[in-house]
């Protein structure tokens, strides 16, 4: 399945819960994409998200659900140093 980057910015100071990930993970689950990490700046307030899904659009569909900012939304794909030994 494809990857994509997203980098979300928010207004605010990101504050995760459990209720809010749990939410997003059943909304993702309904879209077919797969959310398997992030990296929070350190100001907290923008991420980058590595996902898996079918597609760009389901990706917004879900963010859009999930009420997420999905400012860029990037398909990856993944080099290693090791490949290149």
């Amino acid at each position: 399945m494809p990857r994509f980057v997203i980098e979300r910015r928010f207004a605010e100071q990101l504050e995760l819960t459990a209720d809010a990930v749990t939410s997003v993970q059943e909304i993702n689950l309904e879209e077919g994409v797969n959310w398997l990490f992030s990296f929070l700046s350190a100001d907290r307030k923008k991420t980058y998200c590595l996902y898996e899904a079918p597609s760009a659009e389901a990706i917004l569909a879900a963010a859009r659900r999930a009420n997420l900012p999905a400012d860029a939304i990037v398909e990856v794909s993944e080099v290693r140093p090791e490949a290149f030994s």
